[in-house]
């Protein structure tokens, strides 16, 4: 069984934003396993999708931000999900707009979602699947550059990247090594 997460804020406003890539990244996984968020439980949204006979959870926590390794820890013990099977999506100033790169592990960086995941759950040896959004045109500090909505000129951009992340997750859901599929998706 894997987990796959999708990092994001719940509220309507949030939808268009630099910081619910995840979110969005979650919904074509959820699209791509025939899957649809039905349910709420472990304060998440989670949709159920199989593959090769085994059951994937999707699920875009609905602690916010800043609180979501509240609901990845929760799922993870409900569902009994080792740390190699958990995929974390999410957007990450710290790569160019666009870009997409899958690791096996490490920090959270400057991101405070991946911080509360690695406090909640103890560990940081999964996998993540991170969108980049840096945009070097823009200039506002980052708090307000990461709530702010994505120019529509770049919609098409990140819609490609979030396609790209989502299959890279279910490629490792059903059993690609990462090696693999860091060689197919990363860029």
């Amino acid at each position: 069984m894997y987990l796959i997460v999708g990092l994001g804020n719940p509220e309507e406003k949030y939808f268009k934003t630099f910081h619910n890539l995840g979110f969005l990244a979650a919904g074509d996984c959820a699209q791509l396993l025939h899957a649809k968020f039905k349910k709420k439980e472990c304060e998440a949204s989670v949709a159920e999708g199989y593959l090769g006979g085994e059951k994937v959870i999707v699920a875009r926590p609905l602690t916010y931000m800043n609180a979501s390794g509240r609901a990845v820890n929760q799922l993870m013990k409900k569902y009994k999900i080792s740390p190699e099977e958990l995929v974390v999506l999410y957007d990450d100033y710290d790569l160019p707009k666009g870009h997409v790169r899958i690791r096996p592990s490490g920090s959270a960086g400057t991101h405070n979602g991946m911080r509360s995941v690695i406090a909640e759950t103890g560990i940081s040896d999964f996998a993540r699947i991170r969108i980049g959004i840096r945009d070097e045109e823009a200039n506002i500090p980052l708090i307000n550059y990461v709530l702010s909505e994505v120019r529509k000129e770049d919609y098409d951009l990140f819609a490609a990247a979030c396609r790209r992340a989502a299959e890279a997750a279910v490629a490792l859901a059903s059993g690609e090594k990462i090696d693999l599929v860091m060689t197919n998706y990363n860029g």
